[in-house]
């Protein structure tokens, strides 16, 4: 959990804490508690202790921040893969103030912020910022995201908004796994000053989205990746196409292809068990493994970001 993530859209990965508790059904395979049953280093739940990490992993991203400014690379930190920054806890009060103190000493480094609790930025990170006449002080080199599974979290991108829209200099959205179909297109309760509504994808930057890996791993509707992505590409929005998962459209790698393929089989027009119950896929899909289902949608790797701006923040 550091330096030189294997997660394809970061260089980096910092936990500044761990441990977390399941807020909604992205959360019901976390590979985090996974992690954290394997290991023993902390446990999981509303009524177990949070752990910060050491020190001398504290002084990692200071490293991290010297070798960009050398090579003229701005990187990427994903905070926190197994934790919550904006998880509500008394105890985290004093981590999360020397949290965003690390960011503000590391301008080279662009910090991706994700949570489930996009409700708490606004009152959590105001203890952590100054605030001047013109508002908040918010790190220029901290970017704002949240997890939507599905249309049914879709609250969180209105939250995500109203928290971090001109504060942040990116809002992102990490649709993995997802498990249902998400429409940004939709008007939510996000209200623009001339009294109209405006589609959520409008004030968003980044769309990451991927399937669920691990045992348990629920297959996703390849439908819903391609609506994601159509919706992106038509508002010139970035879309980054992490992993398929375990499952694939056995369309795409044929039967008995790969070595790891199972018998679990969806096919065509069957109903299977998915979030919010019963979905008819209409399109087959079949478990094979998530290193050999890869990550090409319709033939083609989607590795887009945002246009960075923070140096001209910062």
């Amino acid at each position: 959990m550091g330096e030189n993530s294997k997660i394809e859209w970061t260089h980096h990965t910092f936990n500044p804490w761990l441990g977390c508790t399941k807020v909604s059904p992205a959360c019901a395979h976390c590979y985090a508690e996974a992690w954290a049953k394997r290991t023993g280093i902390v446990k999981w739940g509303d009524s177990a202790e949070r752990r910060k990490t050491t020190e001398s992993y504290w002084r990692q991203p200071l490293k991290w921040n010297a070798e960009a400014a050398r090579s003229g690379e701005r990187k990427r930190v994903f905070c926190a893969s197994l934790a919550d920054v904006f998880e509500d806890r008394p105890e985290l009060e004093p981590w999360r103030k020397e949290l965003f103190s690390l960011i503000y000493r590391t301008p080279h480094l662009d910090w991706l912020l994700l949570t489930k609790r996009p409700q708490n930025i606004s009152r959590l990170s105001g203890k952590c910022v100054t605030k001047t006449s013109l508002g908040w002080d918010f790190p220029a080199n901290a970017w704002l995201g949240t997890t939507v599974e599905s249309d049914e979290q879709r609250d969180r991108v209105d939250d995500l908004i109203e928290a971090g829209g001109g504060i942040a200099t990116v809002l992102f959205l990490s649709c993995e796994p997802l498990l249902g179909p998400l429409d940004l297109k939709a008007n939510q309760r996000y209200q623009v000053e001339n009294g109209g509504y405006r589609p959520l994808i409008d004030d968003i930057q980044w769309v990451i989205a991927g399937g669920e890996s691990g045992g348990h791993a629920r297959p996703s509707n390849p439908r819903w990746f391609r609506d994601l992505r159509d919706q992106c590409s038509a508002s010139k929005v970035p879309f980054h196409f992490k992993q398929w998962g375990e499952w694939i459209p056995t369309a795409d790698v044929g039967f008995g292809d790969s070595p790891r393929a199972q018998e679990h089989v969806f096919r065509t027009g069957q109903i299977i068990e998915t979030y919010g119950g019963p979905v008819p896929f209409g399109i087959e899909v079949r478990r094979i493994g998530k290193k050999a289902a890869g990550r090409l949608l319709d033939g083609r790797t989607w590795d887009e970001f945002p246009v960075q701006q923070t140096e001209e923040k910062v």
